[in-house]
């Protein structure tokens, strides 16, 4: 049965989508078969694997509107041992057209148990707020991997996110846990980065990764190219964290 991870932070800019994108990609080449759900209107996920989001005939709002089945939605193969369900931003839309719906928050679980036993691992790249489409995410996940920005407002509302995972685990979903926290976007130059590492690890009790993602100007610039850093730059520094991070998500499952 396939690990589901939900990669979630609700601010902006700390690395989500970069995580998912090179996370899977990290997996696959290590001859994990990874599904990608692209659960954010956004849809960066989908663009960074090189995908034209605006093409595509089925995508998660199409699922989550019961207009397509989860394998419909499912583009095979966009990189090797990586499928993607794409989204758009009609998804957008999708919260205001589930009013009552029941059993909304679990949509996303319900698709996904169908195809669960394909993967090894289903990565979901939630969006920058704690909303229906993050809650559909946390419902249907294992575990809740939390990037965090090595920047001053770092531990600005992660107590919330925490607040609401617990909520979730309490009311929807009694398995989820906290996968861990890992930093992103360190520069190694700065006293600054190393400050916020050590004053996250002293407030936060969750687990914390020893993979530390480095700012790097190749991972801002491979989901221009719509390929994960593992193809666009492999021998990079960014290349080898996403590496190293996928090696310890892999040993956490093992263990």
């Amino acid at each position: 049965m396939g690990r589901i991870i939900a990669v979630a932070n609700q601010k902006g800019g700390v690395g989500k989508t970069t995580t998912t994108i090179n996370l899977s990609a990290a997996l696959a080449e290590k001859g994990e078969h990874v599904l990608v759900v692209d659960v954010d209107p956004q849809g960066n996920t989908t663009s960074g694997y090189g995908i034209e989001k605006n093409a595509v005939e089925n995508t998660i709002y199409e699922l989550f509107l019961d207009d397509c089945t989860v394998t419909e939605a499912i583009l095979k193969e966009v990189i090797p041992n990586v499928d993607m369900i794409p989204s758009n931003v009609n998804l957008a839309a999708a919260e205001i057209e589930l009013i009552g719906v029941e059993q909304k928050e679990y949509i996303l679980k319900h698709a996904l148990d169908f195809v669960r036993d394909d993967y090894d691992y289903i990565i979901l790249d939630c969006p920058p707020s704690l909303s229906l489409l993050t809650v559909n995410s946390m419902t249907s996940a294992d575990t809740v991997l939390v990037p965090i920005q090595c920047e001053y407002y770092a531990l600005e509302g992660l107590s919330q996110l925490i607040h609401t995972i617990n909520l979730v685990k309490e009311r929807l979903n009694p398995g989820l846990d906290i996968e861990g926290v890992v930093f992103t976007m360190y520069d190694a130059r700065t006293n600054l980065s190393l400050q916020v590492v050590e004053n996250v690890k002293s407030h936060v009790e969750q687990p914390i990764y020893r993979t530390i993602i480095p700012r790097s100007v190749k991972l801002a610039e491979a989901p221009s190219y719509g390929a994960p850093i593992t193809l666009y730059d492999p021998r990079s520094a960014g290349a080898e964290a996403y590496r190293s991070l996928a090696e310890e998500i892999i040993e956490r499952k093992d263990f």
